[in-house]
């Protein structure tokens, strides 16, 4: 509402100060007082919009910027030499390169103010806290919470850095009406705040943010690209986009597929037999790892632990997949009798 009440004061001035220079007549017709405040509260109203859009750092920037491109702007002005060059009047030249300067300055300005935080202050470098050896934290792997785990052991060094647009996401999981997208949310949330108590890395809330971009996603590969770090999540389509991008990866689920124990082919190993397998006469269990074993002969023995022999092992996207066979113990000698038979008739005797 208070938007709507600026832009009439606006508009309403606009009109006056130009009715002013320019009144407005019918006989003649003379409309330029109209069209000059209606054209007064256009630019007006879209350099409202885009300061909407600017952030204050970029605006900042662009404001610093400009006045280092005045003070080499006014330098380069002096160095014009009073004759110019062969063909170009030194008035122009000056005016050019006070441009050009005034230009550079305030788009570099705007470009680097994005990266300028107060973390960098502390740290004497625009890229200390965000630089080739920290890791941007995806929703994905916070809510999976694995990542806690792995900072508490020592393994990970650096600094974890959690964007604006992540933190966005988690709170906005965190207030869904959905209960089950509601724990999750506050999960990644307890996660956060488990690694920030912890001893061994650091975590630090960055403030950059690409708001012409709307995907989570992108933000991520591109606060990536820009500050040559590395992407922390276990979002498949993620690692594949990033790696096309040219942002380097750290998935979490292919690091728990390397910590899994060898198994070759050959090996034998008890496995809870827990369900049908697709295939007939297949059983299926799972490894402590949660890895799955497929068992041939074991559609029988849903629900027992047996002992299997490893056949052969299939490496797929989701990690390793285990074949087996169960091998029943060998029958009785053609001709002699069962224990349960032997018993019954030394009991009839």
């Amino acid at each position: 509402m208070i938007h709507w009440l600026l832009r009439s004061i606006l508009a309403a001035l606009a009109m006056v100060l130009s009715l002013q220079i320019y009144p407005l007549t019918l006989h003649p017709l003379d409309l330029k007082g109209l069209a000059l405040g209606l054209g007064l509260t256009a630019v007006g109203a879209a350099l409202e919009i885009l300061g909407r859009r600017l952030e204050i750092r970029a605006l900042a920037g662009s404001v610093l910027g400009l006045a280092c491109g005045a003070g080499v702007g006014a330098l380069v002005w002096r160095l014009v030499p009073p004759g110019g060059l062969p063909g170009i009047s030194a008035e122009f030249l000056r005016e050019a390169a006070l441009l050009v300067c005034l230009y550079a300055g305030a788009a570099l300005g705007a470009r680097k103010a994005e990266h300028f935080t107060l973390e960098s202050l502390r740290s004497r470098g625009p890229h200390s806290a965000l630089s080739s050896t920290n890791k941007i934290l995806d929703t994905s792997v916070i809510i999976d919470g694995r990542i806690a785990d792995i900072c508490e052991t020592g393994f990970m060094e650096g600094q974890l850095v959690v964007p604006p647009f992540v933190l966005n996401e988690l709170q906005y999981i965190a207030d869904s009406p959905d209960p089950l997208k509601r724990n999750r949310g506050r999960k990644g949330l307890d996660i956060l705040q488990r690694i920030q108590k912890g001893v061994h890395v650091r975590v630090v809330i960055s403030e950059v943010d690409f708001p012409e971009i709307r995907e989570v996603d992108l933000k991520l590969i591109e606060l990536a690209r820009q500050t040559s770090s590395k992407i922390l999540t276990n979002d498949f389509n993620l690692n594949k986009v990033a790696q096309l991008r040219g942002v380097e990866v750290l998935n979490i689920n292919e690091l728990a597929n390397s910590l899994k124990p060898v198994i070759l082919p050959g090996e034998s190993m008890k496995i809870f037999i827990l369900k049908e397998g697709k295939e007939p006469n297949q059983g299926v269990g799972y490894l402590d790892d949660g890895t799955m074993v497929v068992v041939d002969n074991a559609k029988r023995l849903i629900g027992k632990t047996v002992d299997i022999v490893i056949t052969s092992v299939l490496q797929t996207t989701a990690g390793k997949m285990f074949f087996g066979r169960f091998d029943a113990p060998p029958s009785a000698p053609h001709g002699a009798a069962p224990a349960e038979e032997v018993d019954r008739l030394r009991r009839n005797v």
